[in-house]
């Protein structure tokens, strides 16, 4: 497999050949950013972690040359930000335990330019190349620009697999934007409680950001936590600490359902859900 721009890196923690490293991938993560895989994707590297039946494969699709850059980065040039981004991610693979980590290098803006189909064929070539029965991205209702780009790419890769070989679970994560909103049984449940040290140590791998004042490390914590407490009013808590996910499958088995009627469909239930109890206290 060839990837296509420039900047792109593959990596194995573990030194495995590339075709073997893709082919044990059961749970794969494609993030936009350096660092999204670990925000949003923990549940499949915790499914997989010291496991040699399971291995949680890692694509980051922009190269990290905007990031921002305040504190002790503030002085690196845009390749200078994209190393230290990219060194970081790798290393978050290898206390992850990651059996590849893919970095393809692209720009923002070229993630989403619809007329650029190189990142949609490199995704493509990568899910052919490790198969993976679960998949984690970017939640469709994500307020971030390029996160939306990265999902809509990895949308339209899917779709150009043959049916039978596409995976049997695609999960959308929350970033930047939480999925409290939905209806709970529309979400999908990833308890991550138990392993509060391997989260923490790979949030805090990113210093190139949360020394830039974005604690995105306790940001996300809170969040799982705030799942967790906060899912069910009536019942004591079964879990310590949540990830929520939009099933966006059904997206990946008809290609001819739309992702904006499919999500919009959600926001509506959610909707008629607020109108409903106002009106019946406030007929």
């Amino acid at each position: 497999m060839k990837l296509q721009h420039s900047y792109a890196s593959v990596f194995i923690p573990d030194g495995l050949q590339f075709e073997d490293a893709c082919s044990r991938v059961t749970h794969l993560g494609v993030g936009a950013h350096s660092d999204d895989l670990e925000f949003m994707a923990f549940h499949g590297i915790l499914q997989c972690y010291q496991r040699a039946d399971r291995w949680f494969g890692g694509v980051t699709c922009t190269n990290g040359f905007g990031s921002s850059r305040v504190g002790p980065y503030a002085g690196l040039s845009d390749e200078e930000t994209g190393a230290v981004r990219r060194e970081e991610q790798n290393n978050a693979a290898v206390v992850g335990q990651y059996g590849v980590m893919v970095q393809l290098g692209y720009s923002s803006g070229e993630i989403g330019d619809l007329e650029d189909g190189r990142a949609v064929q490199d995704l493509e070539a990568i899910l052919r190349a490790t198969r993976p029965e679960i998949v984690y991205t970017h939640n469709p209702a994500d307020k971030h620009s390029t996160h939306i780009a990265v999902f809509a790419a990895l949308l339209r890769a899917l779709r150009n697999i043959p049916a039978g070989e596409r995976p049997e679970c695609v999960w959308g994560c929350e970033v930047w934007r939480d999925l409290d909103w939905m209806p709970d049984e529309r979400k999908v449940l990833m308890d991550v409680s138990g392993r509060d040290h391997l989260a923490a140590a790979l949030n805090g791998i990113f210093d190139s950001q949360i020394a830039g004042g974005k604690r995105y490390d306790l940001g996300v914590a809170g969040r799982r936590a705030a799942n967790a407490t906060f899912y069910e009013p009536r019942a004591s808590d079964h879990a310590d600490r949540i990830i929520l996910g939009m099933d966006l499958s059904p997206l990946v088995k008809d290609d001819s359902l739309d992702p904006a009627e499919y999500v919009g469909k959600f926001i509506e239930e959610f909707a008629g859900d607020v109108r409903s109890k106002l009106k019946r206290f406030l007929p």
